[in-house]
């Protein structure tokens, strides 16, 4: 490739065009994988300068789109490298041989080496506890969200959606949850993908995990800002017949977020016509944020603490206005130990604009699970389970599943607490009380006679009798 680049000068141009029309991106032969191993391979003092020179043409050139920033976490002149230029540059040489050494093993495929780096996020969240709620969505959970939301909103009995218009995740993580989305449909069923992470590290993840996937720049928007302030423009327009309206909805926001809400939010048009979330908990500032831009043919499924289903204050206020409007269609239980991040059960809302039934579907998987060394686990009929229940709002076990009116629920103060609809717990054993009487009356009667022949034998040896 570098000897036809040598050679052909004047068709670079034209080249690089198709290639970016074909396969969405296009790398100078110097800075393909090729020759940087190469470079590592015989230790030539070129290789940090060549990363560097790279990634930033990665950033701004290979695409049509630009990814600025998408290598900022990356410092190949940190001292952990080595103290000196010279010291670094060895160190990367000995990494990337044998990361060649490795990769030399597998195909080069772009979706095995998407789901490799997807599964090295998986390992790496699985190695850092509490931390990793803020990047990653168990895949068995993200399946759930993933197979809920892009059934037929209206009719999710009917299947999946011919076509999805636009897709949102407002807490994308490292996008995970938006590529199963993706995974769930067929080719060409979906319009733009959007995202939006706060976290810059994990920012930068989910753009490359959009790009190793095969996604082209147009195909999706990763924004880095703050979903509780909206501070991204594509989602602030004031104008409602401009407003971003979203077939899909799917969201893991982090679990009773403590948030500073200003006075102007509470007139914000996310809120206004509910309330702001208590400073304790945006749990529901995070609801209220994704089902604005969900549309009246759309589905949202989001991942939330159980709190939210019985907590009082504004959150009650929040949660009855959803339910008298018809909003949300279905609260699922899910086991505990779940999530790398905690070990609480949690819970998914799915809610809708355009809900046909006039009840709440209240499932109950919590005691449904295969229990790990470090998490529980959610096995392939487990979650099979759970999407057909909701998919035919069925109610064959009245211990896993049930509808409930809104009557019922109002009589219980909009209280959606899972267990008071939808109980796990097994049925009391009923006792025959004459039954228990006789038996008690058997056994007076045999300690009474062994008590007889015990005091015959110590009043022959001349003791004293038992009382």
């Amino acid at each position: 490739m570098a000897l036809w680049y040598e050679a052909n000068k004047t068709d670079v141009r034209e080249f690089e065009t198709q290639m970016r029309r074909k396969v969405h991106y296009v790398i100078e032969p110097h800075y393909l994988w090729s020759h940087i191993s190469e470079l590592a391979r015989t230790q030539s003092a070129d290789l940090l300068t060549t990363l560097e020179d790279g990634f930033k043409y990665i950033e701004n050139q290979s695409f049509e789109s630009t990814f600025q920033g998408l290598f900022s976490e990356i410092n190949l002149n940190s001292e952990k490298l080595g103290k000196n230029l010279t010291e670094r540059n060895n160190k990367l040489c000995s990494i990337i041989t044998k990361i060649a050494e490795g990769i030399a093993q597998f195909s080069t495929h772009n979706d095995i080496l998407g789901d490799a780096y997807e599964y090295l996020i998986g390992q790496f969240a699985a190695g850092s506890g509490k931390k990793a709620g803020e990047f990653y969505t168990p895949q068995q959970i993200s399946n759930i969200l993933s197979r809920i939301a892009i059934l037929d909103s209206h009719n999710p009995s009917a299947g999946k959606r011919r076509y999805i218009n636009n897709l949102l995740d407002f807490t994308c993580g490292s996008g995970s949850l938006l590529i199963n989305v993706k995974k769930h449909l067929e080719p060409n069923s979906i319009g733009q993908i959007y995202g939006q992470e706060k976290n810059i590290t994990t920012y930068n993840l989910a753009r490359m995990n959009m790009l190793l996937h095969g996604f082209m720049g147009s195909e999706f928007q990763i924004f880095h800002g703050d979903s509780l302030l909206n501070d991204w423009d594509i989602l602030s327009e004031m104008n409602p017949a401009k407003k971003l309206k979203c077939d899909a909805v799917v969201a893991n926001p982090p679990f009773s977020y403590r948030w500073e809400p200003s006075e102007a939010l509470s007139e914000d048009f996310r809120f206004n016509s509910y309330g702001l979330a208590p400073k304790s908990a945006a749990d529901f500032a995070f609801l209220l944020h994704g089902f604005h831009f969900l549309s009246d043919e759309g589905t949202m499924a989001i991942i939330l603490p159980h709190g939210v289903l019985f907590r009082g204050g504004v959150e009650e206020k929040i949660r009855k206005q959803l339910l008298k409007d018809g909003n949300i269609d279905t609260v699922i239980g899910l086991p505990s130990n779940l999530f790398f991040s905690t070990s609480i059960p949690v819970c998914i809302v799915v809610l809708k604009k355009c809900k046909k039934f006039d009840d709440v579907l209240f499932i109950n998987a919590s005691e449904h699970f295969e229990k790990g060394k470090r998490q529980n686990v959610l096995l392939p009929k487990h979650i099979d389970k759970i999407v057909q229940t909701y998919q035919f709002r069925e109610e064959t076990n009245k211990k896993y599943s049930r509808r409930v009116s809104i009557e019922e629920i109002k009589k219980n103060g909009y209280n959606l607490n899972i267990s008071r609809y939808v109980s796990a717990a097994s049925d009391e054993e009923i006792v025959d009380l004459a039954e228990i009487k006789k038996k008690l009356d058997e056994t007076e009667i045999t300690i009474k006679n062994a008590k007889d022949k015990h005091n015959q034998f110590l009043r022959e040896l001349g003791l004293p009798e038992l009382p």
